[in-house]
């Protein structure tokens, strides 16, 4: 069965001599990973050579694809047939910070959605930001807090903050604010809890307006990837995140 689908590169890793493994988040099917013949930048596939190749280049973390590849229910590894890049990025590529922020995204991605099916709300979601910081000039240091938090609600665990006051503390395991501490060792205390409040607030355009500090935002990072170690099985420690915690150090 021929699927043609939208894609987002995640994670590829050399296997064999000349081919690659490729983790993807796909708009028709959800996670897919494909064995891929790449070919060196610069030497474009040729002819009747050219199918089942991709050029390595669009197998970068994050890069917006359409894809096409023949089903195979019973295979771990579907064979890509065809890649094309669906939407070329402007600036991520050449600035530090943003490339930091994707690299990152990509890493946690890879993990968060690892046994995601079929999901075209994630899909947009996850795609549109990434099109959103693309495009963003200025006062994007707050885009990776906003992005986890927000994605939590395409994958089952968005926080219930309908009765939050102030003072409140935040129980990690059963996602809702509470006026006492729960009787399990994973809550927030009401400072924590109000950094929360706070981020679920903001969306993209709004969030430049919170002003944090560089402690601030690698408190709440901490924070956001403990709540998704409680709810996603198996998540690691990310490498990427001590990279991603350096930048804005000097605001």
């Amino acid at each position: 069965m021929l699927i043609e689908t939208r894609a987002i590169v995640l994670h590829s890793f050399k296997y064999g001599e000349q081919k690659l493994i490729v983790d993807m988040l796909t708009e028709q099917e959800g996670r897919v990973s494909f064995v891929v013949s790449a070919t060196r930048p610069g030497k474009p596939p040729r002819g009747r050579a050219a199918r089942g190749k991709v050029a390595k280049q669009l197998l970068q973390p994050m890069t917006l694809l359409d894809a096409s590849y023949e089903r195979r229910p019973t295979a771990q590894l579907q064979t890509l047939t065809e890649a094309h890049l669906r939407q070329p990025y402007c600036s991520i590529p050449f600035d530090a910070r943003k490339l930091s922020i994707t690299l990152f995204l990509a890493e946690f991605l890879c993990y968060a959605t690892r046994a995601e099916q079929q999901n075209a709300a994630l899909f947009a979601y996850i795609e549109s930001s990434l099109l959103w910081l693309d495009s963003c000039t200025a006062s994007f240091a707050n885009f990776h807090l906003v992005f986890l938090m927000r994605l939590t609600r395409f994958v089952g665990f968005f926080p219930n903050i309908e009765h939050y006051a102030e003072g409140d503390f935040f129980d990690l395991r059963a996602a809702n604010f509470c006026h006492a501490a729960p009787l399990h060792t994973d809550f927030l205390a009401p400072a924590d809890a109000q950094r929360i409040s706070t981020l679920m607030r903001m969306n993209y355009d709004s969030m430049h307006l919170f002003r944090m500090s560089h402690a601030d935002r690698n408190r709440i990072i901490d924070v956001l990837l403990h709540y998704y170690r409680l709810h996603v099985p198996n998540f690691p420690e990310l490498r990427s995140l001590p990279v991603l915690k350096e930048l804005w150090a000097t605001e």
